[in-house]
């Protein structure tokens, strides 16, 4: 069967078409993708304002047309950090029903990280072992742990690129001022749960998802993506450690030049950079493998566990 993963992130509204069917690797067939940066929408009472609730109804109703033109049988359709954490999150989600039929679920942080957890595990197989999974969206940082396809703990933290750029880096480049704060916030926020984590041993094998990641082993040496999903990629805890202060040295349009950083994620890299070299030195890891599975794999695997049983 053909579905359709529509998520709307902190950063892009992007559905992805997969041919798939229980007990089989989900196949992309097709990407539609449009940047919306929920995040850097939210007025000073934390609200989407009108302009952007009617922008993003457009965006998820091209979306669903999209779907609809390359025969999806089902749509499903999630929400991340931006919408869940938006003051007016009711009316947001009210005003894209009554435009596009489209009922948006609302993941929690925890859910997130959860069906993370749970693309990675089957990406890898059971042969990593306990496994910890790091995750930098635009909005949060999840991270999860475990043995089974469910993990053992998982939480999700106000640690997304975008949230933090917005917040806390407003010069380009930023100040050397604003970025040691930052790097002190980010590490504050991730060492009040690595505790939480310890107790449960340590993991056999570390990996990451999200845009963030694969850049930063990108500018860091990893191959390239045109080199397909089967090339397995690193990041050392010593490659970040030294690009971090490069980072915080450059513009925004410096940063786009580097290989594998995009336009619209530049701006987002060293604020991203700041939060996984926290994870990694605070969890202990010297070194983690990319995972090309994330989020939008995992709610398709739930999907098709849950029309398997």
């Amino acid at each position: 069967m053909r579905l359709g993963v529509l998520d709307v992130g902190s950063n892009t509204v992007h559905l992805l078409v997969v041919d798939a069917h229980p007990g089989a690797r989900p196949l992309p067939a097709h990407s539609h993708k449009r940047e919306m940066r929920l995040a850097e929408l939210l007025d000073a009472d934390g609200a989407i304002g009108p302009e952007g609730i009617d922008t993003l109804a457009r965006v998820i109703a091209d979306a669903v047309q999209a779907a609809e033109d390359k025969g999806c049988e089902d749509v499903l359709p999630f929400a991340t950090s931006a919408v869940r954490e938006a003051s007016n999150a009711d009316e947001v989600l009210a005003r894209v029903r009554e435009v596009t039929g489209v009922d948006l679920q609302v993941l929690s942080g925890e859910d997130e990280a959860r069906l993370t957890f749970l693309a990675a595990r089957r990406w890898f197989g059971w042969s990593a072992g306990k496994l910890l999974v790091l995750d930098i969206g635009g909005g949060s940082l999840e991270i999860a742990y475990g043995i089974d396809e469910d993990p053992d703990a998982a939480v999700s933290l106000p640690l997304g690129a975008g949230r933090l750029t917005g917040g806390w880096l407003p010069g380009d480049p930023p100040d050397p001022l604003d970025v040691k704060a930052l790097r002190r916030y980010v590490r504050a926020q991730i060492a009040r749960i690595v505790g939480e984590f310890s107790r449960l041993g340590a993991p056999d094998h570390v990996v990451a998802t999200s845009k963030t990641f694969k850049q930063l082993a990108r500018i860091a040496g990893a191959a390239r993506s045109a080199e397909g999903l089967y090339v397995q990629r690193d990041l050392s805890r010593r490659s970040l450690e030294e690009w971090v202060p490069k980072l915080a040295s450059m513009t925004t349009e410096e940063r786009a030049a580097l290989p594998g950083v995009s336009d619209g994620r530049a701006g987002q890299l060293l604020a991203g950079a700041l939060v996984a070299e926290g994870a990694m030195d605070l969890f202990g890891v010297d070194q983690l493998e990319i995972c090309p599975w994330a989020l939008r794999e995992g709610v398709i695997l739930r999907r098709l566990d849950h029309l398997a049983t």
